[in-house]
């Protein structure tokens, strides 16, 4: 039987999580003017990210236009446990981390009710880096690294309709080349002669995934518009290697290929803008996810002795338990003048995972988002800056949490800056 480091049994949960409306340290959206007004773009998607947020929302496109945008995703992780024994207090925060992601976007118009694009960018860029001297306690005295990194490369062409001239219809196919990279301790296992550590844990991995994105916009007027998107569920079939440092102190393979399929959930969301005076344009979406899909995951090892070690610790299968959830965004955006525009926006993001399932690695929460923005137009230049504040609710794991006298804390804060450039041929 075998048995596994208190550090271990909270690091080894590995969570993917979905390129669509995201939570912990997945990026919120793409495009920096839907960032500043907290996402609720569902309805406007009038600039280049609208291969993200509604493809129907380039339809409505006259010129050639490029755009392009960057966000640095900069997450403070900290885990609190405190116990009786005072070598065994664990006071953490993660490492400082850049995680950059951006979206590039060009549509062209084909005739006077046909536009085409194409998008690339990173819908998930993500990641979490730990000391692990601060674990070391429970990890046999041994600063271990731990550390996850995932990220999503999508190519997105686009085609979008006008139907007439208040209902347009939009759809992608979304190609997305997805890598993950995980460092953890290894924890111990019974290889017939008692307990023995295994060292420091390593996988990198490479999948593929497809689906699409279909988006319909209605403008009955210029103060009015409602829009609608749905993004597929899909499923990356992951390959790569894992490595045990120590398994080969005791004559065992220390390296095994392996296989991960991770299904990403549907996403559907809804949204609604509206101008109340000219100069104020006002934003609210619904937008839900089907958490349910990431109910467990799967992996398989395909090392002939590694296969029985895995399934043994249970680190062949991990349970999620996510539920579905449902995010609600506002936004506004204000004109100074006929160049000038400041915009603001908030929502609530609920975590999808309940306490029994957290861990250090990749965590989720319930966040309460604030972002502010400013857009500067020059001719057919337009210029963005946005910032984005997630604060994150703490989260204490009283069931769930093997060898702990008390039940471990959870925080989390992120800071996401972005800038844009678009231009209108």
């Amino acid at each position: 039987m075998t048995k596994r480091t208190p550090a271990l049994a909270l690091a080894s949960a590995l969570v993917m999580t979905s390129l669509a409306a995201a939570n912990g340290l997945n990026l919120n959206g793409l495009g920096t003017r839907a960032q500043a007004m907290g996402g609720a773009y569902v309805s406007l998607a009038d600039d280049f990210s609208a291969v993200f947020w509604n493809p129907a929302g380039a339809a409505g496109f006259r010129k050639e236009l490029f755009g392009f945008c960057a966000t640095d995703l900069m997450p403070k992780g900290a885990f609190g446990y405190f116990s009786e024994l005072p070598a065994a207090v664990i006071d953490a925060e993660t490492k400082s981390s850049h995680y950059l992601g951006f979206l590039g976007a060009y549509y062209r118009p084909i005739g006077p009710k046909v536009v085409v694009g194409l998008g690339l960018g990173t819908p998930s860029a993500q990641g979490v880096r730990w000391d692990g001297a601060d674990f070391a306690f429970h990890t046999g005295g041994t600063a271990f690294d731990l550390s996850s990194q995932v990220r999503v490369f999508s190519v997105t062409p686009l085609v979008a309709v006008r139907l007439n001239d208040w209902l347009s219809v939009g759809a992608t196919l979304d190609v997305d080349l997805a890598t993950l990279n995980l460092k953890m301790p290894g924890g111990s296992a019974d290889l017939g002669e008692g307990p023995v550590p295994l060292g420091q844990y390593e996988e990198q991995m490479t999948g593929w995934g497809f689906g699409a994105t279909v988006g319909v916009m209605a403008r009955p007027n210029d103060r009015l518009s409602v829009g609608l998107t749905v993004r597929t569920p899909s499923t990356v079939a992951f390959k790569g290697s894992a490595r045990l440092s120590y398994l080969s102190l005791y004559g065992l393979p220390d390296s095994s290929d392996l296989t991960r399929s991770i299904a990403w959930p549907l996403w559907i969301a809804g949204g609604v803008s509206f101008r109340p005076v000219e100069r104020l344009l006002l934003s609210a979406d619904v937008q839900w996810t089907q958490w349910s899909k990431l109910d467990r995951i799967t992996t398989g090892y395909l090392e002939a002795m590694w296969a029985p070690l895995m399934e043994r610790s249970g680190a062949d299968v991990r349970v999620l338990d996510w539920k579905n959830a449902t995010q609600l965004r506002f936004g506004a955006e204000y004109a100074l003048d006929g160049t000038t525009a400041l915009r603001a926006g908030f929502y609530h993001d609920p975590a999808p995972g309940p306490d029994s399932t957290l861990n250090v690695l990749l965590p989720t929460y319930a966040f309460d988002a604030f972002s502010v923005g400013v857009g500067k137009t020059i001719g057919d230049l337009r210029l963005d800056f946005g910032l984005e504040y997630l604060a994150g609710h703490t989260r204490r794991q009283y069931s769930g949490s093997p060898g702990f006298d008390g039940p471990p804390t959870y925080g989390m804060n992120v800071l996401v800056p972005s800038v844009s450039v678009q231009y209108k041929f």
